[in-house]
């Protein structure tokens, strides 16, 4: 391995990133794609300098498979949402209020999950009244209308919520808390070690709905590997997911990632 690097999500230094590391040559490129449209160009002039592009849940705009890129390996995307209608249901007896709360960025993992929440939302919560979307571009970091208003909205919203990134349950969490709301559950996509510790403790988040980590740089791993050797690979490659709760935190998080949670969450559960 010649490099690691991290953007934080943040589309001009993801393109910065491929752009450094691709002046080294190297003969592969394990990648999320922040932005399909700004980080193209990047891409497109690793593909053409012969480097193997393994693309993780997205795929930058105008790029072929085959010709560009090896494939695509992603989470069981739909599923993630099923996963967190369930969930939520779960959480309130089958029936309340509820909110999702999305983040803009242009994710296809974010993008696909979407619609398996409503879908299976309204199945498992036939008495159930949902208030529609809310969505800031600002959102990445937790920042937005999320982090300021669940805690001061009517008392039947604060039964059900659903935050559809990590960085949005943050902000959703410390509003509660700030509110003094004790009562609203939060189930997020991804597994994030405040929103763990918080389930640990037994606070507002009810469960994480998380990919398997692990299993994915597995395949991106293999992927590679066919990439290298000249042979075909299939377009997608998709890792199932997981559910949370705080009963099953540290076998979850150990079949995840292949490690134990956070000292701070292991602490919480007193292990």
């Amino acid at each position: 391995m010649i490099a690691e690097t991290s953007a934080n999500f943040d589309r001009r230094a993801t393109e910065g990133d491929v752009e450094t590391v691709e002046a080294r040559r190297p003969s592969v490129l394990l990648t999320l794609p922040v932005n399909p449209v700004v980080t193209a160009s990047a891409y497109k002039a690793a593909a053409r300098q012969g480097t193997k592009i393994v693309l993780l849940s997205n795929v930058p705009q105008g790029m072929k498979q085959g010709r560009d890129y090896v494939d695509v390996v992603t989470d069981d995307l739909f599923q993630m949402g099923k996963r967190a209608a369930d969930a939520l249901a779960a959480a309130v007896g089958h029936r309340g209020t509820g909110r999702v709360l999305l983040s803009r960025r242009q994710l296809l993992c974010r993008q696909s999950a979407r619609p398996g929440v409503p879908q299976d939302h309204h199945g498992q919560l036939p008495e159930s009244r949902g208030r529609g979307k809310a969505g800031n571009r600002r959102s990445e970091q937790g920042s937005g209308p999320g982090e300021r208003g669940p805690g001061k909205e009517p008392e039947d919203l604060r039964r059900l919520r659903h935050v559809l990134a990590a960085g949005r349950g943050r902000g959703v969490l410390a509003a509660l808390r700030a509110n003094g709301n004790t009562t609203t559950k939060v189930v997020s996509l991804d597994l994030d070690e405040p929103l763990a510790l918080d389930m640990a403790k037994g606070g507002n988040t009810f469960a994480l709905i998380a990919d398997r980590a692990y299993e994915l740089g597995q395949a991106m791993g293999k992927s590679a590997a066919y990439g290298l050797l000249g042979k075909k690979a299939p377009a997608f490659v998709v890792v199932p997911a997981l559910t949370i709760r705080r009963s099953n935190l540290v076998r979850a998080t150990a079949s995840r990632s292949n490690r134990n949670p956070p000292a701070s969450v292991m602490k919480a559960l007193g292990k």
